[in-house]
């Protein structure tokens, strides 16, 4: 790979975000040893701005690192998981109760609009998964609490390392949809409490399915 480019944003970033998919995509599995040296030459790139991308993952959870051994990509314990999801849960139904409360019918219409997004999607897996996320990111902004965004967010990239995704398990597309399908009738009810409820029922059973 030749050298990345410095614009339009610091190198470092740039090499985070290239990890960050890899790590994602699990071309660098759970567990893993991160080879600096092999990196640095295939990003055409000094040891520097690796270590400092390197650094910014491991901020947002994705990398652990180990002292006198190096760089990881983290592992995800049960306990990890379940404290991801408890606190997704919270976060994201108390966002979402907020959106039943307040939203403008435009907002009203583009969640609408990404439901029956997700409910076409519902054959193609990868399809299903980048519109999921897209509804949830959404609802979280119209909800407009940027520190709520910025845990969620952190969080979300945590949830991703999980080698056994929800969404994965037999059936848990289809009951996924129709929990969708729960959220989005309370929340066009402008039912604030029924809304937080259905969403955090939502991520409970998210949680069961991932375990």
């Amino acid at each position: 790979m030749s050298a990345l480019s410095l614009a339009p944003r610091a190198l470092y970033e740039e090499v985070a975000e290239l990890l960050r998919q890899r790590i994602f995509s699990r071309e660098l599995e759970p567990g893993s040893w991160i080879d600096e040296l092999k990196l640095a030459e295939e990003y055409g790139i000094s040891r520097t701005p690796l270590r400092e991308a390197l650094k910014v993952l491991a901020a947002e959870g994705l990398v652990t690192m180990k002292v006198r051994r190096g760089a990881y990509v983290t592992e995800v314990s049960d306990k990890d998981l379940a404290d991801v999801y408890h606190l997704l849960a919270l976060l994201e139904s108390d966002g979402a109760s907020v959106v039943a409360e307040r939203a403008t019918d435009a907002q009203r219409s583009e969640l609408q609009a990404l439901h029956a997004e997700l409910e076409a999607a519902v054959k193609d897996r990868e399809r299903f998964f980048a519109i999921n996320e897209r509804f949830h990111i959404r609802l979280l902004e119209i909800a407009d609490n940027r520190w709520r965004q910025q845990m969620v967010s952190d969080l979300r990239k945590v949830m991703k390392l999980n080698r056994h995704n929800s969404l994965l398990k037999t059936g848990r597309i289809s009951e996924s949809l129709a929990e969708h399908r729960a959220v989005m009738e309370a929340l066009l009810s402008r039912d604030a409490a029924l809304t937080r409820e259905r969403m955090h029922q939502h991520f409970q059973n998210g949680l069961e399915a991932a375990t």
